[in-house]
């Protein structure tokens, strides 16, 4: 891997929201509307949050009708060395959101 691109993915893991967010997804796949209760901002912000990791590689994006769904680049983690392993597991706060009914389901 080049130095640049080591030097931006490394980048955009330098960010706690967006390591709660890559946590977050390791549990499932979410959109946005999911992330913005759980952090306590703007869906703008939270989208700036995802497009940051998409540019930089570590997050795909796909389409469901009128919503995009975020999953994790576990190929491109991989690559430069991060182990999703150091990462706390955060799979309570999804489970408590959905405990509130407060859990979207954007399908």
């Amino acid at each position: 891997m080049a130095f640049e691109t080591l030097a931006d993915t490394l980048k955009a893991l330098a960010d706690p929201t967006r390591l709660k967010i890559l946590s977050l997804l390791r549990t499932r796949d979410c959109c946005v509307c999911e992330l913005v209760p759980l952090f306590n901002i703007s869906q703008p912000a939270i989208s700036k949050h995802l497009s940051r990791l998409k540019t930089a590689g570590l997050v795909h994006e796909t389409r469901r009708g009128q919503w995009v769904f975020y999953s994790l680049n576990e190929k491109k983690l991989e690559e430069t060395g991060f182990a999703l392993s150091h990462l706390p597991d955060l799979s309570e706060w999804l489970k408590e959101l959905e405990k509130q009914g407060l859990s979207v389901t954007c399908e």
